[in-house]
């Protein structure tokens, strides 16, 4: 018998239902209350640090501040998503919003983790060019170039969430009768991708994975790496410069590997699970062969990512504080009055402190 993931011969109903009801069991009971608290956390912490930018930095504001602003924006809106996939999981898992809300709620969730990443890729890029290149970066960065490479930002992660509103749609229910947690097959589903779309699926995750994390995670690395070399062969760098500047480098890679250098992997080895169990469903010979052949620790580690990955939007105000002076000065990091006054002229020959990660305005020629 031939098969194909693309359908040719379709896998028997009862072997994708018992599948389903299986995979379902771990969202159902672990990843919508992560989700919903996450939900709570993400939005009031970045909605706070918004509000801290809006209120308490100069206008116009420097590009360290443009870049933390527009990531806090798009981690406010990533956060605004985990509601309604929240109470969707909430058993019975059942989707109530109709087919547009389910296409809009995948292409949401996707771009503004798009647009997560790659406004961290603007403010390590920038950090190194402050603290590395600080002349080039007095006379030739200015605010209207991160405005503008803002823009490009959100316009790349639109363009490659936009396939998730081909991919994404309702699945409505199999049987009659009531949505509940011991009939699941009468409850509609919002799917990420159905069972014929799966390898053009399967290339897009490779897509996401390749452009959307591991070219920025390279940029970021590159970044830090100059950054911390530099600066710790500076001989007019402080000891406790050079620590601060190793936290730095840490807690950006430590950002990436706990969250989403996972996520994306997982994605990709979920799907080729997917592919692999789907092709072999027509020959399964029961119910019992058809769960054994799950790829159960595949599947559970992706929702794992999945519920861990949001924590790095919880994170992110933290990293707002590292690069906005006027927060800086709260935690210590650096002088209040020193963030808040134009720079001086005559202080321009060492490797700027950390707490000026933006670009300052000169006094004077």
């Amino acid at each position: 018998m031939t098969t194909t993931t693309s359908g040719a011969t379709p896998c028997p109903a009862n072997f994708s239902a018992a599948a389903n009801r299986i995979l379902s069991r771990f969202q159902e009971d672990f990843l919508w209350p992560v989700l919903a608290a996450e939900f709570l956390v993400a939005t009031a912490s970045n909605g706070f640090a918004l509000y801290r930018f809006g209120t308490r930095e100069r206008r116009p504001w420097r590009p360290a501040v443009v870049f933390s602003a527009q990531l806090a924006v798009s981690d406010l809106l990533y956060a605004l998503t985990l509601l309604p996939l929240a109470a969707y999981l909430y058993p019975p898992k059942n989707w109530q919003h109709g087919e547009l809300a389910c296409r809009l709620e995948r292409f949401l969730f996707t771009c503004n983790l798009l647009g997560s990443v790659l406004f961290i890729t603007c403010i390590s890029l920038n950090r190194y060019l402050s603290v590395v290149h600080p002349f080039f970066t007095r006379s030739s960065l200015h605010a209207w170039h991160a405005w503008a490479l803002s823009a490009a930002g959100w316009v790349l992660a639109a363009l490659l969430a936009a396939p998730t509103l081909s991919f994404s749609r309702l699945k409505g229910p199999q049987e009659e009768g009531n949505c509940s947690v011991t009939r699941p097959e009468a409850c509609t589903k919002c799917l990420g991708t159905t069972d014929h779309q799966l390898e053009a699926y399967r290339v897009y995750s490779l897509l996401l994975a390749t452009v959307g994390c591991g070219l920025p995670l390279l940029l970021a690395l590159a970044a830090y790496g100059a950054l911390g070399w530099a600066v710790l062969h500076s001989h007019g760098t402080t000891a406790a410069e050079k620590l601060r500047v190793a936290v730095l480098v840490a807690s950006g890679l430590a950002l990436y590997a706990g969250s989403y250098v996972p996520y994306s992997v997982t994605l990709v080895l979920n799907v080729y699970a997917r592919q692999r169990w789907r092709a072999r469903c027509p020959d399964f010979a029961d119910l019992a062969e058809a769960k054994a052949a799950l790829d159960q620790r595949t599947y559970v580690s992706h929702q794992v990512m999945r519920g861990l990955m949001p924590l790095a939007i919880c994170i992110h105000p933290l990293l707002y504080m590292a690069v906005a002076p006027s927060l800086d000065c709260r935690l210590g990091l650096g002088s209040c009055r020193e963030s808040q006054r134009p720079e001086d002229p005559g202080s321009s020959g060492q490797v700027l402190p950390l707490n000026d990660a933006g670009t300052p305005k000169t006094s004077g020629p």
